[in-house]
């Protein structure tokens, strides 16, 4: 991710203002809210690629061995990104060895596959934390004198919305079996 000028200004400001809080005025405020709001999109963005990149990672490797060249090239951009091997691809690796870039990359997986099988038991998580989105800035924003402050908005209040657990129905208590109809007798005439 790049900052471009304008945006390394702000957060220079920001940090500024971490470090040393004062009343930050409107403008202050308003590029902090634009930097950050700046970030989050940067971040879904990446979001996105990532989503799509792993769509095409599927798509090629379901396309093997015709794309052989293509799977492995969206693996390594893949890996490079902290991408976590799923076992289908270990599998079309090992199909893929006879190359000297799918041996190479079966290599490369199999020891990140076994680094976090390692880390999940000894009770690490190997997928980072999410981030949090930046809510508030310290200090904010201050009335300005003379000026009175602003009544704050009462929140509406929260209902628990739990539902009591109920037990999902059986088929036969959904749809009842119907009772099979009886054919009508035939009457003989005595005679």
């Amino acid at each position: 991710m790049a900052f471009g000028a304008d945006e390394l200004r702000v957060l220079r400001r920001a940090l500024a203002i971490a470090l040393h809080p004062a009343s930050l005025s409107d403008e202050d405020v308003q590029d902090c809210l634009r930097l950050a709001g700046s970030l989050d999109e940067a971040v879904r963005e990446a979001e996105r690629l990532r989503a799509f990149l792993l769509a095409d990672l599927a798509r090629y490797r379901d396309a093997l061995p015709a794309a052989a060249n293509g799977y492995l090239g969206l693996l390594q951009d893949a890996l490079a990104t902290g991408y976590q091997p799923v076992p289908d691809d270990l599998v079309a690796l090992r199909g893929l060895r006879g190359t000297p870039a799918g041996a190479a990359l079966l290599d490369r997986c199999r020891a990140i596959a076994e680094q976090s099988v390692r880390a999940r038991l000894a009770g690490r998580s190997a997928a980072p934390l999410p981030r949090t989105r930046l809510l508030a800035i310290a200090g904010g924003r201050t009335p300005a004198s003379g000026e009175p402050p602003r009544p704050k908005k009462p929140e509406p209040a929260r209902e628990p919305l739990e539902r009591p657990m109920r037990p999902t129905p059986k088929p036969s208590e959904v749809f009842p079996p119907r009772k099979r109809p009886v054919p009508p007798r035939e009457r003989r005439a005595a005679g």
